[in-house]
């Protein structure tokens, strides 16, 4: 997706989403992999360089901690009836934080890649959650 939105227009700026936990943040930071901490994340974040990923184009990159990924995710159904995962709200919770930085006038498009009964027994699981410390919200 990111090398075909910077053929199309180089001034495309594609910002990486990344939980802690993922060295993907440090890589495009400073060139290095480094994990630092934890997720509660599945499925996402990594501490290599796949092949996809090797050349891609990424201009920056925004770390999502927990408690804004499962507030997100919450909101998401809440207020949109979107009934989605951990990615998701990272993605999402990034997106908010990239609009935040940037001020009104620019689109911003992220990707909704993952469902909710997927992560039924953590996610969407109050106990589960508490016991790590996480509200939601």
């Amino acid at each position: 997706m990111a090398r075909f939105l910077k053929e199309k227009n180089p001034a495309v700026r594609i910002v990486l989403a990344d939980p802690h936990g993922s060295g993907l943040y440090s890589f495009v930071k400073t060139g290095e992999i480094r994990v630092d901490g934890n997720s509660i994340t599945e499925g996402i974040g990594s501490s290599r360089v796949t092949a996809n990923l090797e050349g891609t184009p990424i201009d920056d990159a925004c770390r999502i901690d927990d408690q804004s990924c499962v507030t997100m995710v919450y909101r998401l159904l809440r207020e949109e009836g979107l009934y989605v995962g951990g990615s998701t709200g990272i993605n999402v919770a990034a997106a908010v934080t990239l609009a935040r930085e940037m001020g009104p006038g620019h689109t911003i498009v992220t990707l909704l890649c993952d469902r909710g009964e997927l992560y039924r027994a953590r996610l969407f699981n109050h106990d589960w959650l508490k016991e790590r410390g996480l509200v939601p919200a």
